[in-house]
């Protein structure tokens, strides 16, 4: 509310983090936004003191405090060591929403300037294989888990939607890769085609995820808010970003129902830390955001307009714009926006902000319930150095007499027995299908009686059932099975 003194989270952040925050920090108040700051940490300091999670107990507790927190670039193993950080604050709060802004910015170079891009990426920011699920299955086989709600979906639509409303945006698409996955990413496209009925004043289409990035450098132009899922909106959000400039120039916000954070969605970038060159731009337009969501909508614009006046004067951009014309600092980079505040800019759009009406979702956990459920048949899942067809006969002959059978064993997603595939370079974990042979219903004695005849000769990693809601198939077949 304008007029208000709002309290925020700022977590500066790794590398150049501090410097970005600082700059923000000051053309806020120059700008006479009125902000009480509650300093955190979170990422490499809070790994250094030996919090696994690289979120303190401390910073937790301020952004239940004040429930909008502004943050810099945190530093994430890669490879090893703990989880991110980024990835735990979203989950903590339930950020499910993470929206990415990519509009262009005058006199920054590249092949896609002067195409007047102006897109949103809205990224389901808490399923999908960022619940960092993970197995070792075998010594050299990895699994993680890739997790697609059907409340998820609906939230994360619905969020896409009511955003599109808020900004007076008409289009709104839905990207997946549902020819492959059509469980998972089709629960996205099969929730959108059900929620789109209720937005009727929107144009809406679907695309398969590598068609929206062929698009995508080729005619960005026709896309204006795009929701995926979480992996998906990750890597696209950041092609887009490269479309207007780079990361350097990029906001985004993370949504929920407690908390909300804003971002810069660049690096640590350690290699100039303290040398005063990083572009504080992505954590402005991050705070501009939040300005808007505090309903500072006046602020807000001020600040947007000095940004954007400093671009289109084109004396003080900073090296990773400037690009072989004349650079500056991030302090006079700030200096100059500051000296901006009240000029408006030529090349910025002046439009009507509404805040976002977030989606009221059902929070059972039973989200979805069928109406029937029928147990058919289990997979079990065996880690085992023998080929296909003597894996396949000691396996029958281990349920020979007994109600099941093998019906079949993929390798990596295909039928390897009864011998399907023309070619064959197999890993040590194997899909071992079982049914019974009358066809009927499976029993919890039935499955471990199974279980423990298999254990008997093989290692046996997990099993998962093979079900039927209201009479459908709720598994996928292997490539080559019918």
């Amino acid at each position: 509310m304008a007029g208000t003194t709002h309290n925020v989270t700022m977590i500066a952040g790794d590398g150049v983090g501090q410097e970005v925050a600082d700059a923000t920090k000051a053309i806020l108040k120059a700008a006479g936004a009125r902000i009480d700051w509650e300093d955190a940490v979170a990422g490499k300091k809070a790994f250094d003191a030996g919090i696994a999670s690289g979120v303190p107990n401390d910073t937790i507790e301020s952004l239940q405090r004040t429930r909008v927190a502004l943050k810099g670039p945190l530093e994430t193993p890669v490879g090893h060591g703990g989880k991110s950080a980024n990835v735990t604050l979203r989950k903590l709060f339930e950020m499910y929403g993470n929206i990415r802004p990519c509009r262009e910015l005058p006199n920054v170079q590249g092949p896609f300037a002067g195409r007047g891009i102006d897109l949103i990426i809205v990224r389901e920011n808490v399923e999908d294989l960022y619940a960092g699920i993970e197995h070792m299955q075998s010594p050299g086989v990895a699994q993680a888990l890739k997790l697609i709600s059907r409340k998820g979906c609906e939230k994360i639509i619905r969020l896409a939607f009511e955003l599109a409303t808020s900004l007076g945006r008409k289009k709104v698409s839905c990207s997946t890769k549902a020819n492959i996955m059509k469980l998972t990413e089709g629960m996205l496209k099969r929730t959108f085609e059900d929620v789109t009925k209720e937005y009727p004043g929107f144009e809406t289409d679907h695309v398969i995820v590598d068609n929206l990035c062929h698009q995508m450098v080729i005619r960005p132009e026709i896309y204006d808010v795009v929701v995926l899922t979480n992996m998906n909106g990750d890597i696209v959000s950041d092609l887009t970003s490269g479309l207007v400039g780079g990361l350097g120039i990029a906001p985004s916000m993370n949504l929920g129902d407690e908390a909300v954070m804003f971002e810069a969605v660049h690096g640590s970038a350690p290699d100039i830390a303290g040398q005063d060159k990083v572009n504080p731009t992505a954590l402005l337009l991050s705070s501009v955001m939040m300005l808007r969501h505090l309903g500072e909508f006046e602020t807000a614009d001020k600040v947007e307009h000095a940004l954007y006046c400093t671009y289109e004067d084109g004396k003080a951009l900073t090296g990773d714009i400037a690009r072989g014309r004349p650079s500056v600092g991030t302090k006079k980079f700030t200096e100059t926006v500051i000296a901006n505040l009240g000029r408006n800019c030529s090349k910025l759009e002046n439009r009507a902000f509404k805040p976002i009406k977030m989606p009221k979702v059902d929070s059972r956990l039973d989200f979805v319930q069928a109406k029937s459920r029928r147990d058919v048949g289990v997979d079990i899942f065996i880690e085992s150095a023998l080929m296909p067809e003597p894996m396949g006969k000691a396996l029958d002959a281990i349920v020979e007499g007994t109600p099941w059978q093998l019906k079949m064993i993929s390798n990596r997603g295909s039928q390897v027995y009864p011998v399907k595939a023309a070619a064959f370079d197999g890993i040590d974990h194997h899909r071992c299908r079982f049914y019974k042979r009358d066809g009927s219903g499976v029993s919890e004695s039935e499955i471990l009686d199974l279980l423990t005849r298999v254990g008997a000769k093989h290692r046996w990693i997990h099993l998962e059932r093979l079900a039927q809601y209201d009479g459908v198939d709720a598994f996928s077949k292997a490539q080559g099975e019918n």
